[in-house]
């Protein structure tokens, strides 16, 4: 028995091609899912030429779909629950995934929105925590248009922030005010007072300008290098009043943190950004529109 996923294909378009893998089998802890949607994230095209996913290997990090096998130990959601996670291999029909990377979905919010959250939603949350997102805190998102930008602008605005959101361009800050941005501006020349928190997607240039606009005791989150450009910092861009410049990495073990991203979007808090959906036979469009920049939001896969 096989199942279908897009894979690890070297001499395909963007190393991303359809295959047949092995039917999976959960294991004790483990629920196998039916997948009725997944989403696109730059680091699922980064894997499939790193070398950190395998030849032959199901991409893919987010989904969301049906428990059609509940956990053999008894923990864990059932099956016929509607459930989102976050996990490799996630690019398949079904896959089996520990009950540590699910959470339930409610009837009232989509599939294809529940699965535009984990690692854009799980950055914007784990990050803004890390920094200690306040009322009154100044916050400013680069790259504000894109998964983790949009999102990290709500939940700052939901947590009491002034949040500032930094675009490419004017089309690209669509919705940005709406979302909560007190300001949405083009590039960072316009920002004249320091801030208190950065999350920070873009890398290059805009990563060493928003390190100098950080305040003293303030957090630069980095949680992605868009651009792909090095950041140069000039001499003594770090001597002066302590501020910190934090890595970012997702920890798989979601359950809580999915969980909370559901009920923000339950409460109207949250709203997942949908830029572009269509059925994953033209993944290769998605991968076009998301590396062009041209997606606001997530780029969405119907199975």
């Amino acid at each position: 028995m096989s199942t279908r996923a897009l894979i690890v294909a070297p001499s395909a378009p963007a190393g991303i091609g359809f295959g047949e893998v092995a039917d999976p089998v959960a294991g004790t802890g483990q629920v196998l899912v039916d997948v009725l949607h997944t989403s696109l994230n730059y680091a699922d095209l980064n894997n499939a030429r790193n070398g950190r996913v395998p030849v032959g290997s199901p991409l893919g990090l987010d989904a969301a779909g049906v428990i059609i096998r509940g956990a053999a130990d008894g923990s864990g959601p059932s099956a016929g629950t509607r459930v989102v996670l976050f996990a490799d291999g996630a690019f398949a029909k079904r896959v089996a995934v520990d009950v540590s990377a699910v959470a339930e979905v409610p009837d009232g919010i989509g599939l294809a929105e529940a699965a535009a959250l984990p690692t854009a939603g799980l950055a914007a949350l784990r990050s803004l925590r890390t920094a200690a997102v306040a009322p009154g805190k100044r916050v400013l998102v680069t790259g504000a248009s894109g998964g983790v930008g949009r999102y990290a602008v709500q939940l700052a605005a939901h947590a009491g922030a002034y949040v500032i959101a930094s675009v490419g361009s004017s089309e690209r800050g669509d919705g940005l005010a709406g979302a909560g941005a007190n300001e949405v501006i083009v590039g960072l020349d316009a920002v004249k007072e320091p801030v208190d928190i950065v999350v920070e997607s873009v890398g290059g240039g805009h990563l060493v300008t928003a390190w100098k606009l950080l305040a003293p005791g303030g957090s630069l989150q980095s949680v992605g290098w868009a651009s792909g450009e090095p950041a140069v910092f000039p001499p003594y861009s770090t001597v002066g009043p302590p501020k910190t410049l934090v890595s970012y990495v997702n920890d798989f073990a979601a359950a809580d943190d999915l969980a909370d991203l559901v009920r923000l979007v339950a409460d109207g808090a949250l709203v997942p950004a949908i830029g572009w959906r269509g059925s994953w036979e033209r993944f290769t469009e998605a991968a076009d529109e998301l590396i062009g920049r041209r997606v606001n939001g997530k780029a969405v896969f119907d199975l």
